[in-house]
């Protein structure tokens, strides 16, 4: 963890871990869900129905919802499942709760004979209604708004249909950025589309106005101290450029480097009459918004500019609607805030570099957010093109809705404060996001382990983090520091984890097998091996040299585990395992002995060492401080490391096997024996699976509770808990959910794996939590991007690059299966019932050879699949 969240830890907690999974052998006996117990005495409530993608949402599921607007690593506004915008957080840090004073859509009708009707473009507020000042003024929530909202999600696509009987014409918003595979550019756009549609039922035409308003958002961003900027020169400026007609809004009076200068772009795209104010009637009390409602509601545009102006700009777009007709009013957002500093993120800058600008890639491909807005209005029929191609590949498939739900939900990670990349195009991830700065800094290895979307999706941002891990995070040992220090090379973190270095040897090869690129593996190559041989320094994890991990391992958990035991164990075979297919790949022969032949007997004796005949345990074994070699141990485990606290022990942990779930990914077979790691799988839902928590006791962080089921870190209904346990023992995390139920359907555990994901869905309902935000350390917490891996684990669709051979072995059984595929090279969808199509929609696949159900697939030459060029056997 990094220092800022060691200080949050040793008051509060801290992290969570790692999962597992496994090659498909038969499921024990035991993991059948009639065959397990329940793991608390309280039954489950009654489930709601199974989950349909795309999802909806009404009455108080609204309430919850911010859906992230944005593209990968540029910022993101959210829109709220009223149809307003919330957290503005395009300032180079998370923002929760921030928006301007007014941003406010409103809509206009009137009909022949009829008086016009205009409301504030979104659903109504939900209680609660109270505050010092009621719901106060922001936003005008007295102005009349629409009766109601339906919200449907399908990341990254957005639509609220709305309803109002008073309103004459049927009113929708679709909003978006675009976002598809194996393009990281094109789905980095700073920039959103709002694009409403308006039907009108009636007999006779309607004329109809669509207006948007928004406070100029720049600098006006309060401080640490609460203190906004002690000038203000914000300025709206009018402009237009082809289809493009809007504001350009700045703040002359900030600093050039201050992190909060830029600029900010609202603009209506293509036809219609547009009117623009560059700000309200200026005014004191609220007469600014009231002289705004005056004349747009009586007149359905903006006329005569005022000649006093406020800093609220407004763009508005009318048309006529013919009876029975549909009309489409589109506005863009965008943005271009380029100074971000490690400080005013919330990452660890070099010392003496915390204030140093090291920028957002973004903003060096657009001089400005006109510049942005433009780019996204010239190419929008291509680039939503795309973007509505990935999600109907995911809506047509068979796969269950909730997995649908959980993949693609959690993709809009990617494109929070979470994750940036600097100037020079690198890629970087805060761990989750705090409300008002990143959490835990560093791309934290072993947290991004879990994760596989950056990987099949966006490969060139997984080289991105494996170029960092293996060049300035790597020391002159070997040791990956598992926390990456901005600006590049100005320091390193001071600790490598045990689970966080073997994930990222394994990641390291899944980049490979699903690109085939050999000269950037033979680049690595060298860094990777150091990495390896690293376990074997004296008085490192594996001195000597037995192929069991036993020194002091730091790990995900914020604590060394001491003595053998599973989470970094198997991960310690898995990266083993990896290591030796890529020393084969680039000729070193001798090395690809010395790591089969450790795997080897590391394996055999965690079989015969640690599993207890149930699952797998720790043997706790405590050494001298002295013996430990440096940057191997934290300030936040045991104080004594020979008789140490914080272990796990006897208990039953949920990512014992989180090697094996690695491995499953990167196609590297069974580490243990698969007979005894589907004992495990059974186990972990036998005791880890809290059907109920009305009873579960748990005085760590409650990221759920009541009549919600879980899947707990580490259960000891069968062991002897220590009296001193590791922290968050009682705890969930979903990224270990996710990554347990992926292991279980990879290992056949189909139905109880789905069943997980199905509980973490329901819990993110709109009413209790919002759907796209899964909060660990922090919101949005990078982990559960592992959420991708249930999708390749059901699909059962394997690629290996450099062989040009093609797996495919769905684990749901259905007479014609349809999913969704990606690899590095291409990405499309496949159908496999009594023939196999496969259908290319970008890039490309090479196939050289076609495995089906296991069974060979005779091909009479390798083929070259392509956009219009399908494959079928």
């Amino acid at each position: 963890m990094s220092s800022n969240r060691r200080l949050f830890l040793k008051t509060a907690t801290a992290l969570p871990a790692a999962v597992a999974a496994q090659q498909p052998p038969a499921p024990a006996p035991a993991a059948s869900p009639a065959a397990a117990p329940a793991a608390s005495p309280a039954a489950a409530a009654p489930k709601p129905a199974a989950i349909a993608w795309p999802r909806k949402f009404t009455g108080r599921q609204l309430k919850q919802i911010a859906f992230p607007l944005g593209g990968i690593a540029a910022g993101s506004i959210s829109l709220g499942g009223r149809g307003q915008l919330r957290d503005w957080e395009i300032y180079n840090r998370p923002d929760k709760g921030s928006q301007p004073a007014y941003a406010v859509p409103s809509i206009w009708v009137q009909v022949p004979g009829r008086k016009p009707v205009a409301k504030v473009a979104e659903a109504r507020y939900q209680p609660p209604y109270e505050g010092a000042s009621g719901l106060g003024s922001n936003n005008a929530p007295g102005l009349p708004r629409l009766e109601s909202a339906v919200f449907t999600g399908e990341y990254p696509l957005a639509q609220i249909d709305f309803r109002d009987r008073r309103l004459p014409v049927k009113l929708s918003l679709e909003a978006f950025t675009p976002f598809f595979p194996l393009d990281a550019d094109a789905s980095g756009l700073p920039a959103a589309v709002l694009r409403y549609k308006v039907t009108n039922p009636g007999t006779a035409p309607a004329q109809v106005a669509l207006c948007w308003s928004i406070e100029n958002p720049v600098g006006v961003q309060r401080d640490a101290n609460n203190a906004r900027p002690p000038v203000d020169k914000r300025e709206n400026e009018r402009r237009d450029s082809g289809q493009l007609h809007g504001l350009v809004m700045t703040n002359a009076g900030l600093p050039a480097e201050s992190p909060v200068r830029g600029d900010f772009t609202l603009a209506a795209v293509g036809g219609g009459e547009v009117s623009i104010w560059r700000g309200w009637p200026k005014g004191r009390w609220w007469n600014s918004p009231m002289l705004f409602w005056d004349e747009f509601s009586a007149k359905g545009r903006l006329e005569a500019e005022p000649p006093q102006r406020g800093p609220v700009g407004a763009v508005s777009i009318r048309k006529e609607v013919a009876p029975g007709a549909t009309e489409e009013f589109v506005f863009v957002l965008a943005w271009r805030f380029p100074n971000r500093t490690p400080e005013h993120c919330g990452w660890r800058g070099g010392k003496g570099q915390e204030k140093a600008i090291v920028g957002n890639y973004y903003a060096t491909r657009f001089e400005d957010s006109w510049a942005a807005a433009g780019h996204l209005a010239a190419h929008l029929p291509e680039l939503e093109k795309q973007t509505r191609a990935f999600t109907a590949a995911m809506r047509a498939s068979t796969l269950p809705g909730a997995v649908k739900d959980a993949a693609m939900s959690n993709l809009s990670t990617l494109v929070t404060q979470v994750c940036f990349r600097t100037a020079d195009g690198e890629f970087h991830g805060f761990e989750g996001a705090n409300d008002k700065s990143g959490c835990c800094h560093g791309s934290c290895t072993h947290v991004w382990n879990y994760e596989t979307t950056t990987a099949h999706l966006f490969p060139s941002l997984a080289k991105s983090l494996r170029n960092a891990a293996f060049s300035h995070m790597l020391d002159e040992r070997g040791a990956i520091h598992f926390r990456e220090v901005l600006p590049k090379g100005s320091g390193r973190s001071g600790l490598a984890a045990a689970d966080g270095q073997m994930g990222q040897i394994m990641k390291a090869y899944l980049d490979y097998r699903l690109s085939g690129d050999k000269a950037w593996l033979a680049a690595i190559w060298p860094a990777v091996k150091k990495s390896v041989e690293f376990a074997w320094i004296q008085g490192g994890w594996d001195a000597n040299r037995d192929g069991v991990l036993e020194g002091a391992q730091h790990n995900t958990y914020d604590v060394e585990f001491y003595g053998p035991n599973p989470q970094c164990g198997v991960y310690y075979l898995g990266a083993l395992r990896a290591a030796e297919e890529m020393a084969r790949a680039v000729g070193d022969a001798g090395f690809a002995a010395t790591c089969r032949g450790l795997f080897e007997r590391g394996s055999q004796w965690i079989d015969a060492n640690l599993f207890n005949g149930e699952y797998y345990i720790q043997k706790v074994q405590g050494v001298k401080k002295s013996s430990i070699a440096a940057n191997l141990i934290s300030d936040m485990g045991s104080d004594d490391t020979e008789q140490p606290e914080y272990q796990v022990g006897d208990g039953c942990l949920v990512d014992q096997l989180i090697g094996q779930y690695q491995a499953d990914v990167c196609g590297l077979g069974p580490l243990l024996k698969p007979e005894n790691m589907s004992k495990a799988l059974a186990s972990i839902y036998r005791y880890n699976y809290k059907r109920s928590l009305e009873e579960h006791v748990n005085v760590q962080r409650t990221f759920a509770l009541n009549d919600e089921s879980i899947l707990v870190i580490c259960d000891y209904g069968k062991g002897t808990r220590p009296r001193i346990p590791f922290p968050y023992y009682a705890e969930l995390f979903t990224g270990h959910e996710y990554s347990a139920a992926s292991h279980m359907m990879y290992a056949g555990m189909v139905d109880q794996g789905i069943e997980c994901v199905e509980n973490i869905r329901f819990r993110y309902d709109g009413e209790r939590r919002n759907p796209w935000d899964e909060a660990e350390c922090g919101h949005h917490y990078a982990r559960a991007m592992a959420a991708w891996t249930t999708l390749l684990a059901l699909s059962g669709f394997r690629y290996d690059a450099p062989s040009g051979k093609l797996e495919v072995a769905p684990r749901l059984r259905r007479a014609a299966f349809r999913s969704f595929w990606s690899t590095a090279t291409g990405w499309g969808t496949f159908e496999l019932g009594q023939n196999f199509t496969l259908k290319v929609e970008a890039g490309r696949l090479e196939i050289a050879s076609l495995t089906l159900r296991g069974k060979p697939v005779k091909l009479a030459s390798p083929f070259l699949a392509e956009p219009g060029k399908p494959f079928t056997a």
